[in-house]
């Protein structure tokens, strides 16, 4: 019998916080394994080859942990890596363990949920250049218009503290008006980056009540929910504890900083790691 283990979830930063935090909330007996490659962030400015290349590290990382189901909780290794792995990767590597993204989720739900089926995108520049949503958007609603904007200011705003001053409101009303500009129909708008979030508040100001704003983590949260119903073979193999361990390739002091922005928890049991 396989010894049970952690449900990993990975970042490049510490916007997966924001994916943990409902996954948590919405299967709160499960147990997770965190681990941010903090030190090499951000991934979405980096090529392919790079990202596919950490965040495969990564993941090897999570499996070698006990993790028998790993979940990408970032858009750009979800839309650089994640099929590159599945498909080529996990076969010979870990052909019992499974390797989720948090794109096809996203996309089930705006699916369901724009009513001119015309949709806009924000995220990284790499998340945005890769096309990703709008490739995942026509396999399974080819009749929906994407629409990207890349907002690379906007992980620094997060990450330095900004998100909710008036420093902000430059950034985002430029984003915010640009995309608009492109395709006035958008009725749905994608927080396609999981730092995005802590700046829904200032996103809301700039847009019509028309736009809806779609923020990933509940769905992602619903999605693996039904993953693990569908597939009873791997739920019995993640540990039910309630216990969180996180990992980061960065310093625990500056980790715990940010997780305290991010996921409002005091106390966490944090360990440094190296990948390389």
């Amino acid at each position: 019998m396989k010894v049970k283990g952690s449900i990993g979830i990975f970042d490049s930063g510490y916007g997966g916080f924001t994916i943990l935090e409902k996954i948590r909330y919405r299967l709160p007996r499960y147990d997770f394994l965190y681990l941010g490659d903090n030190a090499r962030a951000p991934y979405g400015t980096r090529s392919f080859e790079i990202v596919y290349e950490f965040t495969l590290q990564s993941v090897r990382k999570l499996f070698e942990k006990g993790c028998h189901l790993v979940i990408l909780a970032c858009n750009t290794s979800s839309a650089k890596a994640l099929r590159t792995i599945q498909q080529n990767d996990l076969p010979s590597i870990a052909p019992q363990k499974r390797l989720l993204g948090v794109i096809r989720p996203t996309v089930e739900a705006v699916g369901r949920l724009t009513q001119t089926r015309h949709i806009g995108v924000l995220g990284t520049q790499g998340t945005i250049l890769s096309g990703s949503y709008s490739i995942e958007m026509k396999r399974l609603f080819p009749d929906i218009v994407v629409t990207g904007e890349a907002c690379p200011m906007w992980v620094s705003l997060v990450e330095n503290g900004e998100y909710d001053r008036p420093g902000a409101d430059y950034f985002v009303k430029q984003h915010i008006n640009s995309i608009l500009n492109k395709d006035p129909l958008i009725d749905t708008l994608v927080l396609g980056c999981t730092h995005y979030p802590l700046l829904e508040t200032k996103i809301k100001q700039y847009l019509p009540k028309s736009v809806s704003i779609l923020s990933q983590g509940k769905y992602v949260a619903e999605g693996l929910a039904d993953y693990l119903r569908r597939h009873p073979e791997i739920d019995m193999c993640c540990s039910k504890n309630s216990v969180e361990c996180f990992y980061t390739t960065e310093s625990e002091n500056k980790f715990a900083s940010m997780a305290n922005i991010f996921f409002k928890k005091k106390k966490i049991d944090i360990h440094r790691i190296s990948l390389g």
